[in-house]
């Protein structure tokens, strides 16, 4: 629970969307800090974020997210960014067209959320992918990645019969 006092040593700014990503962003000569986000919090649209003696409250509009690098505060000393924290996630990489489609059909049919990148598979870390991977002789590691996206579930109502 929150003491008044608390919630006095920490003003909160509130902030509707990003101000643009350190790719482009001119810092200057103001110091950069980093919030540190999980890879789920990238799929979200309301964030409570604490940095610099602040809280800062992002709201972002309808469809909109946020990216490794958005800059979400910006004044004369600081410019405050995203960062995204890695997640372990396993990446397998299988050997053949036939491999990845047996690969894909397991995850699929366990409703895993799977994220392509090149010719690699990345899944959450987790032992009983772990065990099916090896069983199926297919090559993998475990790797902490910052992730583009949060793994997200498919919404496809079916069932089993």
């Amino acid at each position: 629970m929150t003491t008044p006092d608390a919630a006095a040593a920490f003003p909160l700014t509130l902030v509707q969307g990003t101000l643009g990503n350190l790719a482009t962003y001119d810092v200057g000569s103001r110091t950069l800090e980093r919030i540190e986000i999980a890879s789920d919090d990238l799929a979200k649209r309301l964030l409570r974020l604490r940095a610099a003696g602040r809280e800062i409250g992002l709201r972002l509009a309808e469809g909109a997210h946020v990216h490794d690098g958005d800059v979400i505060f910006a004044d004369e000393e600081r410019v405050i960014a995203l960062t995204v924290a890695p997640d372990v996630v396993l990446v397998c990489r299988p050997q053949s067209i036939a491999q990845a489609l047996a690969v894909a059909h397991a995850l699929g049919n366990r409703h895993l959320p799977v994220q392509i990148d090149g010719d690699a598979l990345i899944v959450r870390d987790d032992r009983l992918v772990e065990d099916l991977l090896r069983e199926m002789d297919v090559p993998f590691a475990r790797e902490p990645r910052s992730l583009v996206a949060p793994f997200r579930h498919a919404h496809a109502p079916h069932g089993h019969t």
